[in-house]
């Protein structure tokens, strides 16, 4: 069994309390749909570009804009990896949104790697975990800094640090357990290419039961590819598996990943005001009337607000073509509610 070193340092448990109030904050925030599907859009296209730089690709964040709108029919290898990144975002996202990913699997690790390494890599080595050895070099030096575990290593080890993650969910924080998934799984290194990218994407997924729906709206990618001899040299270990596994400690990784969270959750929240629809607080106290109540009709409103009914008329209208509530019913009898995408944000469904 996976049995991670790591300590709760002061600095980190600070970090972990700074992350739930700015993620509280975040989700107090009140958006329409297409103002949100602007938002993932964006995140996403910053999230491709960070993660395919990471490795090297030198497309500018323009240039992969560019190409996931326009979706060229013949692609040069680097664009290739950016629109299979971003393909891969669009699946998970639809998964996560329709609660199917209920536990980690090796079968799930292995279809992002499918996805991410598509058309650049031979057959053999797609959605495989690899049967041959591989050596991490520093691209500077050109020398070996890493002698990953042998290959009939990778699966046993792979399956071991799935198992600790579906045991330990509920149990560790999430970030934590989010955290050391990611630096095991870039120790293992499970694939003959893709592992950064895999180990990121599976990284994210495992971020969206931090309680903010991060995967659509973040890009933690971004706080890494600021930096990526920093991200490198504390993702990374140095030396033969064999000789430090028992010596790896997590602690300074966990450090840094819950900064670059903080960093990335900032960069958001900064966002906001350029997406942000101008709602008046009397807007707000409807939405804050249904989400205590579950509905609101015509004449509660009359009764908590001190506005003409004319307004008042208005004041629904604007949330419903802000689609964010819907009518039910028809003439005395209607009422309002969340629109059903609203309510996880707002804390009312499963």
């Amino acid at each position: 069994m996976f049995k991670p070193r790591y300590t709760i340092t002061n600095t980190l448990a600070t970090n972990m309390r700074k992350i739930g109030e700015i993620v509280g904050e975040l989700n107090s925030q009140v958006f329409s749909s297409t103002v949100l599907m602007n938002m993932e859009r964006d995140a996403r296209e910053l999230s491709a570009h960070s993660s395919t730089q990471i490795e090297g690709n030198p497309l500018s964040l323009t240039d992969v804009k560019k190409i996931i709108k326009s979706r060229p029919e013949h692609i040069k290898d680097t664009e290739r990896e950016v629109l299979n990144y971003n393909k891969a975002m669009l699946m998970l996202d639809e998964q996560i949104k329709a609660n199917m990913i209920s536990k980690l699997s090796n079968n799930f690790i292995c279809k992002i790697q499918s996805i991410v390494t598509e058309g650049l890599l031979s057959e053999s080595y797609i959605g495989k975990y690899r049967t041959q050895p591989v050596f991490v070099n520093n691209p500077v030096k050109r020398k070996t800094v890493y002698l990953p575990p042998d290959a009939k290593d990778v699966k046993p080890l792979m399956t071991e640090l799935v198992e600790f993650i579906n045991e330990k969910k509920g149990e560790i924080d999430t970030l934590i357990i989010a955290g050391l998934f990611h630096k095991q799984a870039v120790i293992i290194h499970p694939f003959i290419d893709g592992n950064g990218r895999t180990t990121r994407l599976v990284t994210k997924t495992l971020l969206a039961k931090l309680g903010l729906n991060t995967f659509p709206l973040f890009s933690f990618e971004n706080y890494y590819n600021k930096n990526v001899t920093k991200y490198f040299q504390n993702v990374g270990v140095f030396g033969n598996y064999y000789d430090i596994t028992e010596a790896i400690d997590f602690t300074e990784w966990l450090e840094y990943f819950a900064d670059g969270i903080i960093d990335e959750l900032i960069r958001v929240k900064s966002q906001f005001p350029q997406y942000q629809e101008r709602l008046e607080p009397h807007h707000r106290q409807i939405l804050e009337y249904i989400n205590k109540n579950g509905s609101i009709t015509t004449r509660e409103y009359a009764e908590i607000a001190n506005r003409a009914k004319a307004t008042r008329i208005q004041d629904f209208k604007k949330l419903v073509d802000l689609d964010l509530i819907v009518s039910v019913g028809v003439g005395k009898a209607t009422y309002y509610i969340l629109k059903p995408k609203m309510e996880d944000k707002y804390g009312r469904s499963e």
